[in-house]
């Protein structure tokens, strides 16, 4: 394989982290990543590499491969690992199994009929997380939020978007932003409606204010946004159901001491999906004969 197409692959494959396909995309969002934090961006590297070359090596499908499938979840292993439990060796040597164990699941669940969006990763993760917590093999960073006395709408709203590749950095939020952009105007569109959305139900619900600062409410919503992004108006309000879900799930797994990763927008992306395709809402499909 040519340098130039992996390449290509890799950022393919960071891209794919907000369900996107554009290589100039993900070269902003993995500077975006460097930016905040350049550990953690190294891990995104090991991630996307160590998922990618999983699936070449068990010789998967090569267009799916190309088009970055099965590394974007590998990349988010390796976001999370380093995030959650530092650059050092058992994490590094966790973050090559999560991101091997996330190709291989990929590939199965790309047989069924629902999209696995980021649930690869999130089994992943939460796997690895199991393991090194139980064996504590390597404590679990925790960072101290700030006590928050206003809004701050705007870091609140660019940290949402940062927050799904787990930077907590308003800069990076908005590099992240212009990367979704240059790919999609629409996708753009609908992930600042997710954050937007995430902030003011958490705020209208009186969800911890320094929590709706740093994006924890909002970063579900973003993904949700995306995958429901399209031209047709109802699939607004699909995705409007899907931001809001999300945001009472998020708030749900954080009281029972569950660190939610991105389940709540999988969980309520197919729940709204699942709805769709099999109700068949008549606003549906009126509005849908005339858009």
């Amino acid at each position: 394989m040519a340098i130039k197409n992996l390449a290509e692959i890799i950022f393919r494959g960071i891209s794919q982290v907000f369900l996107l396909n554009n290589v100039v995309t993900g070269i902003l969002f993995l500077g975006g990543a460097f930016y905040n934090s350049w550990l953690i961006g190294i891990g995104a590297v090991i991630g996307v590499l160590t998922g990618t070359f999983t699936a070449l090596l068990f010789k998967y499908k090569r267009d799916d491969i190309n088009q970055g499938l099965y590394g974007y979840n590998g990349a988010l292993v390796g976001l999370a690992t380093v995030y959650f439990f530092g650059f050092n060796m058992p994490s590094v040597i966790a973050l090559f199994f999560g991101a091997i164990l996330s190709s291989i699941i990929m590939h199965f669940m790309t047989k069924g009929k629902i999209p696995p969006y980021t649930a690869p990763f999130i089994i992943s993760a939460w796997v690895v997380m199991a393991i090194i917590l139980t064996f504590r093999i390597v404590p679990l960073r925790t960072t101290q939020l700030l006590t928050a006395s206003k809004l701050d709408i705007i870091s609140a709203i660019s940290k949402g978007i940062g927050q799904v590749m787990f930077q907590e950095n308003t800069i990076t939020g908005i590099i992240i932003f212009i990367g979704i952009l240059v790919c999609s105007r629409i996708s753009a569109l609908y992930a600042l409606l997710g954050s937007l959305l995430g902030v003011i139900i958490a705020l209208a619900f009186s969800f911890p204010l320094n929590m709706i600062n740093v994006g924890l409410f909002g970063f579900n919503g973003v993904l949700c946004g995306i995958a429901l992004s399209n031209r047709k108006w109802h699939y607004l309000f699909l995705a409007i159901a899907a931001i809001v879900t999300s945001v009472f799930i998020t708030y749900g797994m954080m009281n029972f001491g569950i660190i939610p990763l991105t389940s709540p927008f999988v969980m309520s992306t197919w729940l709204v999906l699942l709805l769709k395709n099999k109700i068949k809402l008549p606003f549906c499909r009126r509005l849908g004969e005339i858009s």
